[in-house]
């Protein structure tokens, strides 16, 4: 038998001895011991019930076969490939890659490697590549908005009765409905009274309850807000510490859980606005401290340490203290009626026609498109809870808004920059006394026979520069795109067509800021001064036919660049 204590305290017993090939049993505890124990890898329940399972599946999948492996040093690294390709062909690659890990870091233990053969050690080492899928993506903005629409609404409500109900307990009266209201508030629990049916009696106690505490239906849209507002995952909310402390009434200071992050990394200290008391229900500080009074007299019955603690309605009248409890105390896994709670708000997607399926992953995917937007994109700024590589790979790179505000911001920044070297291509020709390229499209006049051909383009009289009067002394052959003297015709679009692919082709390997400076102005002359002169029969002419090969390096001075 195993025994596991997480950091959070959750327990929970492996029994070795429930699986076959005992002369394993000894070998597996002693290694599930290393990983699971208090200087483990695997603190959660959940990944130490994970890795029992990738394990006992092994297990009894050698024991299966026609000659099992009675102990470890029998194994073989055939039996090993032959496990994990029956593997493939029932679960995918990525279940494979996981279980292939676990199985890794329980056999490289030291009570484990020492009874194996080097040579399955060596066939698990191998270089092991799990395909990574993008996150879900999120809810577009008009799903989303409704969504937390939905959620403030139900906790106005809550938060509008309960404080109606405190409000009645201390007003003087002698009817039964403040009696009973009065005896809530002493004991936690109401009186079963087996009037009008289990049902209709059942619904007087809810009724009654919800007037001071909070209930399980009111869980869904209170957890809801608090991912949304606080940003932050589902399971870091469930484990909210009622300890507090309020610094100068403008922030509350929250030591949070967050899971996924390691050994003796599970703890995060946050401070989180409070806000004005009218946006209580915006600011994560003020929501934290709405639920924290919400449920603060449920938490004297219950004795939970964390925010939560709800009323349950028994069947029969229990002890107090089984009205009131923390639903998430003793498993994270409370299950949660969120389609119940869209369905009754009738949420929709965007189309109108199907039911919005709200889940708390696609809503914190949600929050953190919205911020890395609100930041522009800058991903270091964006980043909170989470490192800036996973912020992306687990929550943007997949999220459909996250992409089309993506493509929207860069053809913004694309415009931004065409524009921005067309105006230095105009100044560059302005300072050589031109307005605009001379272009001669085909069937116009055009002398000439007296200009030398240059790479793309002729020159008119290369020994006389527009600005300087003497010899061209070019930098790069491009400058001839923005000099008065340039001239073009027909003959040259197809070495100018050739060009602009491979201007294109250069921007992909060249840093973007350095291709603009570089290679944008001549880009943005053949792009707009050039090109328009020509009819589209005329460009697709020479676009099909034999272009000259085009040597950016060998037309640049210097040829080589730092």
């Amino acid at each position: 038998m195993v025994v596991f204590v997480g950091e959070d305290q959750r327990e929970h017993l492996f029994d070795i001895s429930a699986l076959p090939l005992p002369d394993w049993h000894h070998v597996l505890a002693a290694g599930l011991r290393t990983l699971i124990g208090p200087g483990g890898s695997r603190r959660t329940a959940s990944s130490a019930k994970g890795l029992w399972s990738t394990m006992a599946r092994f297990i009894r999948a050698l024991a299966e076969l026609p000659d099992p492996p009675r102990h470890p040093r029998a194994l073989t690294p055939a039996q090993v490939e032959n496990y994990f390709a029956e593997r493939r062909r029932s679960v995918s690659a990525q279940s494979v890659g996981v279980e292939l890990l676990g199985l890794r870091g329980l056999f490289r233990t030291p009570a484990v490697q020492a009874e194996l053969e080097p040579a399955v050690l060596d066939q698990l080492n191998r270089r092991t590549t799990i395909p990574r899928t993008a996150g879900r993506s999120g809810y577009s903005d008009g799903e989303l908005t409704r969504i937390l629409r939905a959620a403030r609404q139900d906790v106005a409500q809550l938060r509008d009765r309960i404080d109606a109900g405190e409000h009645r307990l201390t007003v003087l009266d002698d009817g039964d409905d403040h009696a009973a209201l009065r005896q809530l508030a002493d004991t936690g629990t109401t009186i079963w009274t087996s009037k009008g049916g289990v049902t209709a009696e059942m619904r007087r106690r809810r009724e009654l309850a919800g007037r001071l505490f909070v209930t399980r239906a009111d869980l869904e849209p209170l957890l809801l807000l608090l991912v949304a507002v606080t940003q932050r995952n589902i399971e870091t909310i469930k484990e909210l510490p009622a300890e507090h402390r309020i610094l100068e009434g403008r922030a509350v200071e929250v030591q949070l859980t967050k899971r996924r992050r390691g050994r003796q990394r599970w703890h995060d200290t946050v401070l989180w606005e409070i806000g004005p008391r009218h946006r209580e229900l915006h600011t994560p500080g003020g929501l934290y401290l709405l639920a924290h009074r919400l449920m603060a007299r449920g938490r004297a019955f219950s004795g939970s340490t964390s925010i939560w603690s709800i009323w349950r309605n028994t069947l029969r009248n229990r002890a107090t203290e089984g009205e009131h409890a923390d639903p998430f105390a003793r498993t994270l896994e409370a299950s949660l009626k969120l389609p119940t709670w869209s369905a009754r708000h009738d949420l929709r997607t965007d189309n109108g026609t199907e039911p919005l399926k709200v889940e708390s992953g696609r809503l914190r995917t949600s929050m953190e498109v919205r911020r890395t937007r609100a930041a522009g994109g800058h991903l270091p700024s964006a980043a909170r809870s989470n490192s800036t590589a996973v912020l992306f790979a687990d929550y943007l790179r997949g999220d459909a808004t996250a992409i089309d505000w993506a493509h929207d911001v860069t053809a913004e920044a694309f415009v931004d920059a065409e524009h921005a070297a067309l105006q230095a291509h105009q100044r560059a020709l302005t300072a050589t006394g031109g307005t605009t390229l001379t272009v001669h499209p085909a069937g116009s006049p055009a002398d000439t026979d007296s200009a030398t051909e240059a790479a793309w383009n002729a020159c008119t009289d290369p020994q006389a520069h527009p600005s300087t009067g003497t010899a061209c002394r070019r930098v790069s052959a491009l400058d001839c795109f923005h000099c008065a003297n340039c001239v073009i015709t027909p003959a040259h679009l197809p070495a100018i067509l050739a060009l602009r692919r491979a201007l294109d082709q250069r921007r992909s390997i060249e840093e973007t800021d350095r291709w603009w400076t570089r290679y944008g102005p001549a880009w943005a002359a053949i792009q707009h001064h050039v090109l328009p002169k020509f009819t589209p029969a005329e460009v697709e002419h020479a676009r099909v036919g034999a272009a000259p090969a085009t040597w950016l390096d060998l037309v640049e001075d210097p040829w080589e660049h730092p």
